[in-house]
């Protein structure tokens, strides 16, 4: 007679761990611009303004294709299965990183065009690996391990940006960061051979009557429709804080009068840190709660707490700042939270499609985000126009939670109509 599986056989099974890995991967490469932003485009000649421009256009070009790709991997994972777009994002990805290792090398053409052009394949390749990997191991999970189980992956997967900056660090250069991040995705890529696909998805497979993947089923149903925002709505205020006051915490240490330089690559390691010790939490004050809901919204005020801070408590000292920034992502941790009541919203035929598309809709965001802040900021200064931009994120991300459906310990196995 076949044993029944302990709860650590579960959550420690390998598409738990292939998925964690493969986070770890995603977050490594989907965070090095962001920390080698000032570096790598210094080293192409740029000087401290357009620095700052084109590195926030090249930022914008890597949300652009996060938010493209997310939308192709996500029918992908309904149609062909969670695993073809696992393999499929990684090889897209890992290739883009290893171009730009060699970027200083580029003679065919303009070295900063070949940048923005190949951050944003990253991106598109960048998106499917987190949706992917929380619908797989959604489905596999007992219900009542799924949020310590996406918690784990996320937990495991967003310490990515920490080794991120140590390679940089110990490099001493900014291309060898992304010939690592190449390396480490063609490393994955193999491991992955042999993972089992969910059994949701083959059951669903078999039934030809049943529409997969359609991104455009969002939009066709009210009720969905809604449903659909109220998710993307969840998650800005985690990339609000990733996106702007980690990534320009430089822009801010200056407005603040900080003497002492702030390095945007220490303040995404320090909130990285936070994110992971966040999301590992996040799914054990879910199951505490008993309520997706109440995690986040808890989590979520507490984030906002030290956004107030950020901008208005007067800091001093860039220690200040990186503390500041580990609390920040400390209680933005929801993120794998908020990821799987996305995959939980929907069913099985649409599943992949939202836990895909959703987050990158939420990095594509940032786009927006960052528009508005380089729009208010020569206006009302970078302390006002980074709290116009909060006051917006934080509104949508309370009402969104407090008014979407609760989906604790959810039965996922059903179709969308």
């Amino acid at each position: 007679m076949k044993s029944e599986k302990t709860d650590l056989q579960y959550l420690f099974s390998m598409p738990v761990i292939i998925a964690a890995l493969g986070y770890f991967v995603d977050i490594y490469d989907l965070q090095l611009f962001g920390i080698v932003r000032i570096p790598s485009l210094e080293s192409l000649g740029l000087s401290p303004a357009e620095v700052d421009t084109v590195g926030v256009k090249i930022i914008n070009f890597q949300m652009i294709g996060l938010l493209l790709g997310g939308i192709l991997w996500g029918a992908l994972g309904d149609k062909k299965g969670r695993l073809s777009v696992l393999f499929g994002s990684i090889i897209t990805y890992s290739l883009a990183n290893i171009a730009c290792g060699f970027i200083p090398h580029f003679h065919f053409m303009d070295k900063v065009e070949a940048y923005k052009w190949l951050r944003f394949i990253a991106g598109i390749g960048l998106a499917g690996e987190l949706g992917a990997g929380i619908t797989l191991v959604s489905e596999v999970l007992p219900p009542r391990l799924r949020a310590k189980g996406t918690s784990l992956v996320a937990g495991v997967g967003l310490f990515g940006a920490v080794v991120a900056n140590y390679t940089v660090q110990f490099s001493g250069q900014w291309t060898v960061a992304y010939l690592v991040g190449g390396a480490m995705g063609v490393l994955l890529l193999l491991l992955r051979v042999g993972v089992l696909e969910s059994g949701m998805f083959k059951s669903m497979q078999q039934k030809d009557d049943v529409i997969k993947g359609n991104f455009f089923a969002f939009f066709t149903n009210r009720e969905r429709f809604f449903k659909y925002l109220k998710c993307i709505g969840i998650g800005l205020p985690t990339w609000f804080c990733i996106g702007i006051l980690v990534y320009l915490s430089n822009q801010f240490g200056e407005a603040l009068g900080i003497s002492e330089k702030v390095i945007p690559g220490m303040a995404i390691m320090w909130a990285y840190v936070g994110i992971s010790a966040g999301d590992l939490l996040s799914g054990f004050i879910s199951h505490w709660m008993e309520s997706r809901k109440k995690a986040i919204a808890f989590m979520m005020g507490m984030s906002f707490l030290g956004v107030l801070y950020y901008l208005f408590g007067g800091m001093k000292s860039v220690t200040t700042v990186y503390i500041v920034c580990v609390w920040l992502g400390f209680w933005t941790g929801y993120w794998a939270m908020f990821v799987t009541v996305g995959a939980e919203q929907f069913g099985t035929n649409l599943r992949a499609t939202a836990a895909t598309t959703i987050p990158n809709m939420v990095r594509g965001a940032v786009v927006l985000m960052t528009t508005l802040f380089m729009y208010f900021k020569p206006t009302v200064g970078t302390i006002m126009a980074g709290a116009l931009v909060a006051a917006l994120c934080y509104g949508l991300g309370f009402y969104s939670t407090i008014t979407i459906k609760e989906t604790h310990n959810k039965d996922l196995n059903y179709l969308e109509d």
